[in-house]
This record gives C-alpha cells, structure tokens and sequence, in this order.
C-alpha cells in the first residue's frame, strides 16, 4: 500500500506509516456507540474499498460522456468523492491547499498540505501524493501570483504527461484566476467541473446508499438525545450543541449550518441558533444539514414543543400543513417524473397567505447535491427540467409560517428514489417525539 503512494512514504518513519495505514481515521472506523446502534438497527456497513471504487468510476465515466481528458477538482468534497481522502476539510474550503487529478486513463493524483502526504495511504483508489501549491492570499500573500503561475505549470507538466503533447480538454471545478490563465496559455481548454462532478455524483452506489442509512441513522441518535434533554431553561444554542456532540461522537463530520429557532423567532425561517431562552409551550425548529459519518449527509428537519405543553391551535395548524405538504410530495418521488412536474404539480400551501422555504426538494449526498427543485413562481429565472432516476437521494422539504405572524414549522425527510418507489431514509415520524 505505501509504495503505491507517495515514494517519500517508503522511507517513512514508523509513525508516519502507523498513521498512512492502520492508525487512519478512516482505517480505525466509526467506533462506538455507532457501530453498536447500527447493528441492533440491523445496517449493513459500506465496503470502502467498493465505494471508493464505484464513484472513481461514476467520474471516469461521466468524463467520457462529456469528453474531457482530466478533471482537476479543489472543492474538498469532489476531492473526497475522488479519492476518499480529508484533510482539514472546513478549512480548505477557503484556503487552496489541497487538490487532485483524475485523467481519463483512471490515474489518480491528490496534491495536500505540507507533511501531510500520509493523508492518502488508506485510500485504494489514489496513486500519487504530492505537496500543495498554495496561491491564496493567506498562504502566500504578495506572492500569490508566482505561487498560482507554479501551480498552473506543474499541472501544465501533469497533463502534459498524462494526455499529451496535444491539446487537452481538462474540467476544473475551482481555481485562482492566474492558474486558469497559465493552462489557457499553455493551450488546454478549460470546462466546468462541478458540472462533471454533481452529474457523476448523482446516482448512489449500493455501498454509498449502505454509509448514509448509516449516517442517518447517527443523526437520529443525535436528534433524540436532543429531545430528551429538550426543556424550558435551555437556550437555542445549548440544544443545538447536543447535535454536533452527537454526530462527532458517533463519527460524524461537521454541520454545515447553525439553523435553530424558537418561538417567534421560527416565522420567518431562516435564523440562526441564538442565545434566547425557550420557554414551556414554546415551538422550537430545526434543520440538521449534517456531514455525518462516512462524510455522508443526513439533512433533516423537525419542529418541536418545548416542555409539557399541549400546542396552541396556531402551532399545531402551521405543523400539520407542513406535514400534508412533505407526506404529499413524497409520494411523487417516482423514477421518471420530472423536474418540472416536481416545481409545478407539487402541493404547497398558497404563498399570498404563507412564507415558504427556498426550495420544494434537492438531491443530497456528501452534501446539498444537484438538483435543486424551486418554486413554480420562480421557474421562469431558475428552472431546468430532467427527471428522477433510480439511485437519486434528494430531500423533501416544508416551511410553513403564516406570513400575517405566528409560529412556523420546518420539516424535511430524506428519501431514496427507487424501482418500486420512494424510500424514506429516515425513520423518526414528525410527531412522534414533540408534537
């Protein structure tokens, strides 16, 4: 294994194999109490050597289809989509710091953060380790342009010896502008990457499907050690706090957002987890947007009561919509309906009387994914069609708050599109917790 990634891993010291291989993150696995939840809720565990397989091909194969001879992705998830590979994986959203290739006859390339070439020795998929060019500001400062003009010449060198002496046609899904110039100049023609990359990663594998049932599955155990804590006192962020604990313990990423409400400050939606204080009989809503174990997403939203309460006639009125809309829609998740026939014939509640959210449905898997399901008025400036397929993950999602006041309700469900239908990937009934 170390010898077919990076050759200064050859004379590594023994710490640094120890942490190539068996003491990886992703070699010593999820732990408990994951593994232990997952198995008394019968969840198979994913084959990461068959994942990690299967979407390296999903790229190959798109990148034919659209006749590309590479593709150079900096966004850490088409990297860990790739490769299976992290590293500091918030952080390099917005420091370049890590990249990698994939050409077209399969070889495979990932370029990290210094001294941190040990990174990829878990992964089947990846053949070559390098050190990072950075070219942000942070990173070199008044220097960023020779560091982003070196950049671009080692991967001029890259596809050169990969594809070429020839012209090339290489998709890059973000770069620093002077990168983009000094392969236009060296007479490769650029194309849209993230397009490549959310087109391949569409379609779920089997052992894809297998790490997200079980990365929802950590998310629901998050979210009912949130409801029994759940109680007047608490403030907004105090819940919230016991869903990050939840997902890091039982091996869990990050969460891509702060979106917690309650009381008034649920309608409209949208607000951040605040340091307000819930109070019995208060509505509190959520929505967990949650990189989870395997980096897998489990995206999904609840409304709650805070406390011993019964709800008010308003609470229990902006729920049961939300449900109707949700529970509705759901069942239009059908292989070969259409994008169009999802924004046009889809319930929602009328948008004179009520606020609604951003969106009616959208894929997910490492994270929101392509496509992105709007709104019939907004068709006209936003809408494309194409159609639901097997293998697809998307969420369905509801707000419901009445524009003249009052409380609102968010709900969202996962669902994966199936042959005989759609499949609700998560499993805790909107009401049966809180409402």
């Amino acid at each position: 294994m170390v010898g077919r990634i990076a050759k200064s891993l050859q004379d590594a010291a023994p710490e640094v194999l120890y942490a190539a291989t068996e003491g990886h993150h992703l070699n010593i696995g999820p732990g408990e109490p994951a593994i232990g939840e997952w198995k008394a809720l019968g969840l198979e565990l994913p084959h990461l050597d068959s994942m990690r397989s299967y979407r390296k091909q999903r790229v190959l194969d798109q990148m034919n289809k659209m006749g590309y001879d590479g593709v150079i992705v900096m966004d850490p998830m088409n990297i860990r989509y790739i490769t299976d590979t992290t590293n500091m994986q918030v952080w390099v959203m917005h420091n370049g710091a890590r990249y990698a290739w994939l050409g077209a006859d399969g070889h495979t390339i990932v370029w990290d953060y210094p001294n941190c070439e040990f990174l990829s020795g878990h992964s089947n998929v990846v053949d070559e380790v390098r050190q990072a060019t950075g070219s942000t500001y942070f990173l070199a400062g008044p220097r960023y342009a020779e560091k982003a003009k070196a950049w671009g010449n080692e991967m001029l060198d890259v596809i050169r010896a990969q594809v070429g002496a020839g012209s090339a046609r290489i998709a890059i899904d973000q770069c620093h502008h002077i990168g983009y110039q000094v392969l236009t100049e060296g007479g490769v023609e650029i194309g849209a990457g993230q397009e490549l990359m959310e087109l391949a990663r569409l379609i779920k594998g089997p052992d894809e499907i297998k790490a997200m049932r079980c990365a929802v599955a950590a998310c629901e155990n998050s979210m009912l050690e949130m409801a029994e804590a759940l109680k007047p006192g608490m403030t907004e962020r105090e819940l919230w706090s016991l869903l990050h604990a939840g997902n890091i313990k039982r091996a869990g990423e990050w969460i891509e957002t702060q979106i917690i409400a309650s009381g008034p400050r649920t309608n409209p939606w949208m607000q951040e987890a605040s340091s307000r204080v819930m109070n019995n009989g208060d509505i509190v809503a959520y929505d967990t947007d949650l990189v989870g174990a395997y980096g897998m997403m489990a995206d999904i939203s609840r409304t709650w009561i805070v406390g011993d309460k019964a709800p008010t006639a308003e609470q229990k009125h902006v729920h049961e919509l939300a449900l109707h809309q949700v529970e509705s829609n759901i069942e239009m998740m059908k292989v070969g309906t259409s994008f169009a026939d999802l924004t046009h014939k889809s319930f929602k509640p009328p948008a004179a009387d009520y606020r609604h959210y951003t969106v009616l449905f959208h894929g997910v898997g490492q994270c929101d994914e392509f496509p992105d399901i709007i709104f019939e008025e907004d068709w006209d400036d936003w809408g494309y069609d194409g159609e639901l397929q097997a293998g697809m993950v998307l969420t369905v999602e509801a707000f419901v708050g009445v524009r003249s006041g009052g409380p609102g309700a968010k709900l969202e469900n996962q669902v994966l599109i199936t042959d005989d239908g759609p499949e609700r990937l998560d499993t805790i009934v909107s009401n049966d917790l809180m409402f």
